[in-house]
């Protein structure tokens, strides 16, 4: 008897595209000011469950610390990444600086949490010098 296939479960479908993304994010505060405390990161994590869902995304991981979250999101292909930082960033940060004020905004911040910068890396799947090996195999001889 054959081994029963199990579908991979990080595979996912839509219309015309099976795909697999995931992206490492990180968020940095303002000026790396230490503000967050295990609550915050808690209720962060929270919000940016709900942001990812709102776009189809899967927040796979989520950690932090004083300064700074580190995410891993699986998203579809018609997310515009850019888009969803943005969200993720807006988002927490309207709801975190309205529940904890006065602990989120030190002197100096304003009215922002967030950098305007943010790291953002591909990862998961095979490492790039095998994708590029296999890319090469594909050529038909001449």
């Amino acid at each position: 008897m054959s081994p029963r296939w199990e579908p991979d479960l990080d595979i996912r479908r839509g219309n015309h595209v099976i795909y697999h993304l995931h992206v490492h994010l990180v968020f940095v505060t303002k000026y790396r000011r230490g503000v967050f405390d295990d609550e915050m990161l808690t209720r962060c994590e929270a919000i940016m469950r709900d942001v990812c869902q709102s776009f189809e995304a899967e927040l796979r991981e989520f950690n932090g610390e004083g300064d700074r979250v580190h995410l891993l999101v699986h998203y579809p292909p018609k997310v515009a990444l850019s888009k969803l930082v943005n969200s993720l960033k807006g988002v927490s940060s309207r709801y975190l600086r309205a529940e904890y004020t006065g602990r989120i905004n030190p002197i100096g911040t304003g009215s922002v949490l967030w950098s305007p910068s943010y790291f953002a890396g591909s990862c998961g799947g095979a490492p790039l010098s095998i994708v590029k090996e296999y890319i090469e195999n594909q050529k038909r001889p001449v």
